[in-house]
């Protein structure tokens, strides 16, 4: 047994932990914290002639100020899907379509709604932290296959430093995220 199939494993690990924190932004930035940010239609898909396509190719989706979004469709005919997929994606904004174009002024946020945004962010963290520690599960029962194998006891156990010293790592970035992120939701 190598040492290359050790830092093999621990390098997949890190990989794919990094990947679960990339995941972990994504879904934070979409949380909104009471600025309005182009980012929060991501990921929302609009029936253009029956296929589900997302609604960033069917339309222009801009900033006008701190609490307003402009969505200008590339065609006149999709102002109705695209409001109704914003209806359906029910993300607490309700759209003002004037024919040309469809607004959404996003409300100042209560206090109560601040907290089931964190409580939102936090259930996020949560998810995160889980694919962690599950990635961790995975490369420290590959290194104990590895031990079955061959690779001697010392060898198995500092890998297994090795994954948890990354593991360590990867939670405190995810802790690093939710902290900055319930400060901005919460700042008045």
């Amino acid at each position: 047994m190598s040492a290359e199939e050790v830092s093999l494993i621990i390098e997949e690990a890190e990989d794919s932990m990094s990947k679960a924190i990339g995941h972990l932004e994504t879904e934070l930035i979409k949380i909104r914290a009471g600025k309005a940010n182009p980012q929060m239609v991501d990921g929302l898909m609009v029936d253009y002639y029956g296929s589900p396509t997302p609604l960033n190719q069917a339309a222009n989706v801009s900033v006008v100020d701190a609490r307003t979004l402009t969505i200008q469709p590339w065609e006149k005919n999709m102002l109705q899907p695209i409001e109704r997929s914003i209806i359906a994606a029910n993300i607490g904004v309700t759209p003002q379509n004037d024919g040309n174009i469809i607004r959404l002024f996003l409300p100042p946020l209560t206090e109560e709604r601040r907290r089931e945004l964190v409580k939102k962010c936090h259930a996020e963290g949560e998810h995160s932290r889980v694919a962690v520690r599950n990635i961790r599960r995975e490369a420290i029962e590959h290194i104990k296959k590895l031990q079955k194998n061959g690779l001697s006891e010392d060898a198995s156990k500092d890998a297994e430093e090795n994954i948890q010293a990354v593991t360590d790592k990867f939670i405190a970035m995810v802790e690093k995220h939710l902290a900055a992120k319930e400060k901005e939701i919460m700042a008045v």
